[in-house]
């Protein structure tokens, strides 16, 4: 029998997510302000709801896929919320990356209405989704974590309860400082190559297992090469959760210069014009250094 699952948010990582449920599936109840991507995922058999609140009353899972805590917060707990429709018992699970302590802040309003809030970021993009392998860290209590695992496993080949509430947000916030870091090393890596006369091409090849081989490496170094900037992320994302790394180091006194540096390096890339692109398109820095742009 197939576990009916709402899905709030349907953009592309939470498109991804709910295209994976229906084909695994599930029985798949979708809100979203952007009518456009509802009704994709109706056409893939999805129903459309007409609220968060409409979507919450008819499952026990609730999957959040959304882009900030500010929106995470209005969809859980505003007018025609989540919490307005959930019957008691309903597991929450955020897949969005949003800082800790609102996470702490929201599994415990919603803890008041009896339900269960599981913060469940993710890695591996929207492509890992489609397949059912990504990975996953959870936060949340013991057996509410494992009652999330039900239906995540049908989207992820790893998944691990890291803590209490918060304490996926927090792996996640570690996750992003060591691609956000990956990142760069392999576009500067990769500029030097051109620069340098040597087939960038065969240099995934060339340092298959060894130290530096990394599956950053594999994947991103020849899209780099080639200024390959198909969309399965966002340097805007990226300069979000950044920001939320900074703020969560001077909470805990943290000293970290390199994922500063990071962080203003994707900074710049926005405000020259390139949030709105793939990660890939990391390199337009190394462009703008040199003064040749792509064409």
């Amino acid at each position: 029998m197939s576990t009916a699952v709402a899905l709030i948010g349907a953009g592309a990582m939470g498109g991804a997510i709910g295209t994976r449920l229906l084909d695994t599936g599930h029985a798949l109840h979708v809100y979203d302000l952007d009518a456009a991507r509802v009704a994709e995922m109706v056409a893939l058999g999805a129903v459309e709801a007409a609220s968060a609140a409409d979507a919450a009353s008819h499952v026990d899972f609730v999957i959040i896929s959304l882009n900030a805590s500010e929106i995470v917060g209005r969809a859980a707990f505003g007018a025609d919320g989540i919490a307005d429709g959930a019957r008691s018992g309903t597991v929450i699970i955020d897949m969005s990356s949003i800082a800790p302590d609102a996470t702490r802040d929201f599994a415990a309003r919603a803890e008041e209405r009896g339900l269960a809030w599981v913060d469940s970021p993710l890695s591996g993009g929207a492509p890992k989704a489609l397949t059912g392998e990504l990975t996953l860290m959870a936060g949340g209590r013991a057996e509410d974590v494992a009652r999330a695992h039900d239906v995540l496993r049908h989207v992820s080949a790893n998944y691990t309860h890291m803590g209490p509430s918060g304490a996926g947000q927090t792996t996640k916030l570690i996750n992003q400082v060591l691609c956000g870091l990956g990142f760069l090393a392999v576009a500067e890596a990769t500029q030097l190559a051109l620069d340098a006369g040597v087939d960038a091409a065969k240099i995934p090849q060339a340092l298959k297992g060894g130290r530096a081989d990394s599956a950053l490496l594999q994947e991103y170094l020849p899209r780099f090469a080639s200024r390959d900037y198909r969309r399965t992320g966002r340097i805007d994302n990226m300069v979000k959760d950044l920001n939320a790394v900074n703020d969560l180091a001077r909470q805990v006194g943290t000293s970290m210069p390199m994922t500063a540096l990071c962080a203003e390096i994707h900074r710049m890339l926005t405000a020259a014009g390139w949030g709105g692109e793939d990660q890939a398109a990391v390199m337009e820095y190394f462009n703008g250094a040199k003064g040749d742009p792509a064409q």
